[in-house]
């Protein structure tokens, strides 16, 4: 299902505000390089959120990270610095965070559109600790439940390439894309 676009949406128009920005060079399952993603992370509306997501990013964390769950018309989440390194046994991917604590929820009204990036959680609304997705189509059920933190502002293409999930697995990925290399622009 690489590239599958049947729930292909337009692309987002965010503008590149003040940042910092995100840049994830993307690799296949099989080490080639698939292109690179741009978030702007918004410091002013999720302060704690975007601390934490910098400080992992510039500690090298997310540098091999798999996008495990990826559901076509929904979003491609990532992030899991504990169990989700490619070329692991996945099979607990989406069930870890990082050696820091959990996050306080920091919402907005900020709506999850196509392009909006939002913080996982487990049940608990204080529960998110270093995994994300970015919405591939708009999402207004999310609206109010979970922290968005950032917008993608490049690389739309790169985002719906993504290998996606099995529909019957909850989206979970056989051969997963992975974070090959992630960065901080200030």
């Amino acid at each position: 299902m690489a590239g599958a676009a049947s729930a292909q949406v337009a692309a987002p128009q965010f503008e590149d505000g003040p940042g910092p920005n995100l840049v994830i060079e993307v690799a296949g399952a099989d080490g080639a390089a698939k292109g690179t993603i741009t978030l702007d992370l918004l410091a002013d509306t999720a302060p704690g959120h975007v601390e934490r997501i910098v400080a992992l990013a510039k500690a090298g964390a997310y540098d091999g990270v798999v996008f495990h769950r990826v559901i076509d018309g929904f979003m491609a989440q990532t992030g899991d610095v504990q169990y989700g390194k490619q070329g692991a046994d996945n099979s607990l991917a989406g069930s870890g965070g990082s050696d820091q604590g959990d996050l306080k929820a920091e919402f907005s009204d900020i709506p999850f559109q196509a392009g909006t990036v939002g913080m996982a959680r487990a049940r608990s609304v204080d529960s998110a600790n270093s995994q994300f997705f970015i919405n591939l189509a708009p999402a207004p059920f999310l609206n109010g439940e979970y922290t968005v933190f950032g917008q993608l502002i490049d690389g739309w293409d790169v985002l719906n390439d993504i290998e996606k999930g099995d529909a019957q697995q909850n989206g979970a990925v056989e051969s997963p894309d992975y974070m090959a290399k992630v960065t901080v622009v200030e």
